[in-house]
């Protein structure tokens, strides 16, 4: 970032998306920051398509490396999410340059793959927040809005409100980190406050997910846990019974984890910004 002039490369590890999108995020920007020259580039294999995935993993991988290593951009945002970041991993750690390890990155979900294993391997500035395809939401140009501010200004407004200066802190969605475990891209938690969010899972999975995460050793060394939203929660048949703060606050207390409350974040359009680590590195 050079005075008023920011430049912020957009890639699609997982699902692709219309450029449509790329055109509406955009024109918001510009709407935003008439007075700034903030270049919001998206890469071309956004828009690629090979099945399930926006290009195939070496499209996919070669795009991120590409922005990520070029220090002429200020920030790496997230496309969207939808599978397809965790495939990448294990070639796209080995192929980052020094460069990499001076931008933002940016972005939640699926994202989250990526994201845990940056900061394990000591990426100081990772963020879970919204992405570009959070526009297509009702109400989503709030959202982008968001993660604009804090690509740009840094603006502390965009912030997870129970964030404590001093206190290191780390946002994921649920079954995205218990994916994580047991792999050589789990990072280390300790210390940390934990959040966590979840979208279109049934009840008796959040409920298992929590236990496989508050059963890992390392997991228990975390200072806390914060449950943000779980939306789109399908019914179960028959009902589960527990809301999933419930499950949260039981697997805690079993775990011997301290229970913290919730999150101010989700899949919405008011998913706030958590940096991971102490904010700023």
């Amino acid at each position: 970032m050079a005075g008023d002039r920011t430049r912020i490369g957009v890639v699609a590890p997982g699902s692709r998306i219309d450029p449509a999108i790329a055109r509406q995020v955009t024109d918001l920007t510009a709407r935003l920051y008439p007075d700034r020259t903030i270049e919001l580039f998206f890469h071309s294999q956004c828009f690629a398509a090979a099945g399930h995935f926006a290009g195939d993993d070496d499209t996919r991988l070669a795009a991120f490396v590409e922005i990520a290593n070029d220090d002429g951009f200020d920030a790496l945002w997230f496309a969207r999410g939808g599978y397809g970041s965790g495939r990448l991993v294990e070639r796209l750690l080995p192929a980052l340059a020094p460069a990499a390890r001076r931008k933002v990155y940016l972005g939640y979900s699926d994202a989250g793959s990526v994201l845990g294993a940056l900061y394990g391997q000591g990426f100081g500035r990772v963020a879970h927040g919204p992405m570009p395809v959070d526009i297509t939401r009702p109400n989503g140009d709030a959202a982008v809005a968001r993660a604009l501010s804090f690509l740009i200004e840094r603006s502390p407004e965009t912030l997870e409100p129970s964030l404590s200066p001093g206190v290191a802190a780390v946002a994921f969605n649920l079954t995205i980190l218990c994916h994580l475990l047991g792999t050589p891209f789990q990072p280390d938690l300790a210390g940390h406050v934990l959040m966590l969010e979840e979208v279109s899972e049934y009840m008796y999975r959040i409920d298992r997910d929590l236990l496989q995460l508050t059963s890992n050793p390392a997991i228990r060394r975390i200072a806390g846990l914060r449950l943000g939203r779980c939306s789109a929660i399908p019914a179960n048949q028959p009902d589960f019974a527990l809301a999933e703060d419930e499950v949260a606050r039981l697997w805690c207390e079993r775990a011997g984890i301290a229970w913290l409350g919730r999150a101010d974040i989700g899949h919405d359009v008011g998913n706030k910004v958590v940096p991971f680590g102490r904010w700023p590195a």
